[in-house]
């Protein structure tokens, strides 16, 4: 009978073995640098849908009507407001609630101490809304944050 004898293992050259070595180390840089890029996409992904979110719906007050004499210059004049405050959140809102009377004296005061004559341009308006904010925006109580009114609007103007 014929015996058949296997074949030798042959030995592996050095360089074989430092190209094996090489590609290990390839392969791994490779599957390393394709983590990293798809963490850094993933991580962009949530940053842009955080700064998606849809913005807050606002929060408007509105007061009751007024009606304020106006500093005299020969006769007398009035002015008939409505005045509709928005507030960026809950507490604001809660806040003015709370001291709705303070927040009406605030804008009687700030509304009667005014002359007829500087109410007349949109711009003169726009400045009584910014003193208006301005003014209902400090602190009620020494203690207590300020009311964070972010705009002032008129919703009804009459001056005679």
């Amino acid at each position: 009978m014929a015996t058949s004898t296997p074949p030798a293992k042959t030995p592996k050259t050095p360089k074989s073995r430092k190209l094996l070595v090489l590609l290990i180390v390839l392969g791994t840089l490779v599957a390393l640098a394709a983590a990293g890029t798809a963490f850094y996409l993933t991580s962009q992904r949530k940053e842009a849908a955080s700064a998606t979110v849809a913005p807050v719906d606002p929060i408007f007050i509105a007061l009751e009507p007024m009606t304020v004499n106006l500093q005299p210059n020969g006769r007398s004049r009035f002015l008939h407001v409505a005045v509709t405050l928005k507030v960026p959140d809950v507490k604001s809102q809660a806040l003015v609630a709370q001291y709705l009377p303070e927040v009406r004296s605030r804008l009687l005061t700030a509304l009667s101490n005014r002359a007829a004559e500087s109410l007349v341009t949109p711009e003169e308006r726009a400045q009584l809304a910014a003193d208006i904010m301005k003014t209902l925006n400090q602190p009620f109580v020494a203690n207590l944050p300020s009311l964070k009114i972010s705009s002032v609007m008129f919703t009804t103007f009459m001056l005679q």
